[in-house]
């Protein structure tokens, strides 16, 4: 399990959505880089994650994000920031999240249920397993090998 980065114990500033963002929640990972979210604006959206966010931030269904619109596509949406719960708490308080946003209580660090994980580039793992069998092949042949040299 990964541990907490060192600068994520300094306070960030609060950020608040802008124009053309929206608070959202995760709904379910969807793996390479997507989710759906439930905006606070009633939307239901695919989200993607940016590459920069994806190598560094554990995002887990339910917890809170902020995403930025696509004016050409009302139904996706780019992940932005995820807040942590000390965050999501203050926005509730601050009135920009509604009284029923369900508020994950723990921050999560490293990968949480399965559905979690993040399988980039599903499809290029075939040739890695024929190598590995190959290889596992010649070391067993030269394994067998030396036992009737020395046998």
């Amino acid at each position: 399990i990964r541990g907490k980065n060192e600068n994520e114990s300094e306070k960030r500033e609060l950020v608040f959505k802008e124009d053309g963002q929206e608070y959202a929640q995760v709904i379910k990972m969807l793996g390479n880089g997507r989710l759906e979210a439930m905006c606070f604006d009633g939307v239901k959206r695919l989200c993607h994650i940016r590459g920069k966010l994806r190598k560094k931030v554990w995002i887990n269904t339910s917890d809170i994000i902020l995403v930025g619109l696509r004016d050409y596509q009302d139904n996706k949406a780019d992940v932005i920031l995820k807040y942590n719960a000390d965050e999501a708490r203050s926005l509730k308080a601050y009135g920009e999240l509604p009284e029923h946003a369900k508020i994950n209580e723990t921050d999560t660090f490293g990968p949480g249920d399965d559905e979690d994980i993040q399988f980039d580039d599903i499809g290029d793992d075939d040739e890695d397993i024929d190598d590995v069998g190959s290889s596992v092949a010649r070391v067993v042949s030269q394994f067998f090998s030396i036992l009737r040299k020395h046998g």
